[in-house]
């Protein structure tokens, strides 16, 4: 019998990273990313050159390796391809729970 856990919602924390909440925002921005270039059929160098990296960066993101590529760029990158990107700062929390950040990506 296989045993069956329920996730986290965050597959990089049920793995035990300990970054597990920065990687996880970074997978979401890299998928929108990815889509993005996919629905434009472009080329990765196209992409690449629009994006203002490399190549070889740019393939690592679309492969999930993000590693040296901030979240900051990502964000810069989605302005690039023509994406309005906000940041909202929500209320205190009412408990001394640390927050936490989400993507949301809207159509």
């Amino acid at each position: 019998m296989i045993a069956i856990e329920k996730s986290s919602g965050n597959v990089y924390a049920d793995l035990g990273f300990t970054n597990a909440n920065e990687m996880l925002v970074k997978a979401q921005l890299a998928a929108k990313i990815s889509e993005i270039i996919r629905s434009r059929s472009w080329t990765q160098q196209q992409a690449a050159t629009a994006l203002g990296i490399s190549q070889p960066k740019l393939s690592n993101l679309l492969r999930g390796q993000f590693r040296g590529i901030s979240e900051a760029k990502m964000l810069d990158c989605l302005v690039r391809l023509g994406r309005e990107v906000q940041i909202v700062i929500g209320p205190e929390k009412a408990t001394e729970e640390i927050g936490h950040v989400n993507v949301m990506c809207v159509a």
